[in-house]
């Protein structure tokens, strides 16, 4: 195990009391990929509503196949795998920003941090990112997601992988124990998908709290898409599957993929 005091490890122990909404939680030393891990196994019989996080994880993967990872026991890495035969495909889309709303409910109310939601996939505390999610889809003969999460908790200033990062940390967060953050985020993860389950998993049921929580909803933005066209103009929301709205010069452009920057109004 890893010897750095100021960052003590997991306890599983803790982490599985009165775990009900998952069926199991491993936590181990290191992996490549907690994602990659789980997505291999999402086709086996038994896996649903797994829970697997890495103290350390080398190959750890944000979108687009970007590199995510930080020094052993300073930020959670983890993966739930979820069967979800029951969703309708239009709304899967929303799995991902249902994460996030649990994420940034767990961090305000546990670390005590005006967490907010990015399109499609960050956290950001002050402009800047904490957090990301990732959701891949897995198994064959039942469909099934897999959805990681990487929360910078005590990353020093020195340790970020960008200027525009940031850990709970360097933001003065309450809670910095990963235990006890990791605890928060499952119990409403948990609270907000059976919330949307009993809703028949209609984006009614999501839609206005992610709005709530979205920074990029009513900013301006630059949206660059997968086929490297660029975007530009007002964020309005996201429709009924989960995609953003951005009101351009040309109309309303409706965008399913893509890097999103917050930018500053012009004159």
């Amino acid at each position: 195990m890893f010897s750095d005091l100021s960052r003590p490890p997991l306890n599983a122990t803790e982490l599985r009391r009165n775990l009900t909404f998952f069926s199991s939680l491993d936590v181990v030393a290191e992996t490549g990929s907690t994602n990659a891990d789980l997505v291999a196994v999402a086709g086996d019989r038994d896996a649903d509503r797994k829970v697997l996080i890495a103290e350390s994880q080398t190959k750890g993967r944000g979108r687009h196949g970007r590199e995510w990872v930080s020094p052993p026991q300073a930020q959670i890495a983890m993966s739930m795998l979820l069967r979800v035969p029951e969703v309708p495909v239009s709304e899967l889309g929303w799995i991902p920003l249902l994460t996030g709303i649990a994420v940034a409910d767990a961090l305000r109310s546990v670390a005590e941090v005006e967490a907010v939601l990015k399109w499609p996939n960050d956290l950001l505390i002050n402009d800047k990112k904490v957090a990301g999610i990732l959701a891949e889809m897995g198994g064959t003969e039942v469909r099934a997601v897999v959805i990681g999460l990487g929360l910078n908790v005590s990353l020093n200033a020195d340790e970020l992988p960008v200027p525009e990062a940031t850990s709970l940390t360097l933001e003065d967060a309450e809670c910095v124990d990963r235990t006890t953050l990791i605890r928060a985020i499952l119990r409403s993860f948990a609270d907000w998908y059976t919330r949307w389950e009993n809703a028949d998993f209609t984006s009614a049921a999501l839609a206005p709290a992610y709005a709530e929580r979205c920074a990029t909803i009513g900013a301006n933005v630059r949206a660059e898409l997968p086929s490297g066209d660029l975007l530009q103009g007002r964020a309005l929301g996201v429709d009924s599957a989960g995609r953003l709205q951005i009101q351009t010069d040309h109309g309303i452009a409706t965008v399913t993929a893509g890097d999103v920057r917050h930018v500053r109004r012009t004159d």
